[in-house]
């Protein structure tokens, strides 16, 4: 005859139901809990953030030019290597923070490496921009080449130039990307999971509308200064595409989504009216002759606003 089945037991009450479709397992249960959790707005984070970034990067050429010679001689560390060493230290922290407060469970591997990685270029980046920035004392221009500086091209023998192009190369090419690629990829692996099914979470609060201008002006200074317009564009249409992906499952971003998302909308608007500006200076365009032209604002400073202070100081 046919072989009766016994019925599953039914689970005695505060005993472990058994996995299963009608009783998930523990990284069911985890998936549920990250796909309907939500956020509140960071507001200590991205203030911490914004302020950090202005005055421990935005501020470290300024603080190195303002402060006197005397106290920081030109064969020591400078005001501004300070500011960086406190940047490679507490950058890193806020964004393993802001991965900690993430209502979805993210890629622990994938963070931790692109947290060394970030450490060792902002390391490196540290070491090239400080003698980079020391040469301004003595006539350095960062709107010219380093083969036409004039202090750099008279130097003898000539196989010193091919070194300070080494000490560029190390500042401007591989110590950014080791520092940028991660930090944006740290970025969009938080804005993955900024996503809600709730409309009424879709709102930012108005201290998050008051730190969108300093955040999104940081990142225009970050995207120009660092030349990284192919990695900052990349990583705006990424978020785009996700954005769209995701509306159509019915989800929507959370306030600290909105907050990072129109924050890069507004950079790319402050790009696009840097370069109109700029867009027909002769000497800037010889240095950026490629297709993509964002001069670095430290170049149109050694440019034009030297020259400035100096017709000041004649007068």
């Amino acid at each position: 005859g046919t072989v009766r089945r016994r019925p599953f037991p039914a689970a005695a009450p505060g005993s472990p139901q058994p996995p299963g479709p009608l009783y998930p397992g523990r990284h069911g249960a985890v998936k549920n809990e990250d796909t309907f959790k939500t956020s509140p707005f960071h507001l200590d984070l991205w203030f911490y953030f914004t302020l950090q970034n202005w005055v421990l990067d935005f501020g470290r050429p300024i603080a190195m030019i303002i402060l006197p010679l005397e106290w920081f001689p030109l064969n020591k560390p400078s005001a501004g290597d300070y500011f960086h060493m406190a940047y490679n230290v507490i950058t890193p922290f806020l964004l393993l923070k802001l991965i900690e407060r993430s209502p979805k469970t993210l890629p622990r591997s994938m963070v931790y490496v692109s947290i060394i990685m970030f450490v060792m270029g902002a390391s490196i980046h540290l070491v090239g921009d400080s003698v980079n920035h020391r040469l301004i004392f003595s006539g350095y221009q960062h709107h010219l080449s380093v083969r036409e500086n004039p202090i750099i091209r008279n130097l003898k023998p000539e196989t010193l130039i091919d070194s300070f192009e080494l000490l560029y190369y190390y500042d401007e090419y591989l110590g950014h990307s080791m520092w940028y690629i991660p930090f944006f990829l740290i970025l969009f692996i938080y804005f993955t999971g900024c996503f809600t099914p709730v409309q009424e979470e879709s709102r930012m609060p108005g201290a998050a509308l008051l730190l969108m201008g300093p955040s999104s002006l940081y990142y225009w200074y970050l995207v120009t200064e660092g030349q990284i317009f192919i990695l900052y564009i990349f990583t705006f249409f990424a978020m785009m595409a996700l954005v769209m992906h995701q509306k159509r499952k019915g989800l929507v971003l959370d306030s600290n989504g909105l907050f990072l998302f129109y924050s890069f909308i507004i950079t790319l608007v402050l790009i696009a009216l840097w370069v109109a500006w700029l867009w027909n200076d002769k000497i800037l365009r010889k240095k950026y002759p490629g297709v993509i032209y964002i001069p670095e604002p430290w170049a149109f400073y050694t440019l034009h606003m030297n020259n400035l202070h100096a017709a000041k100081e004649s007068l």
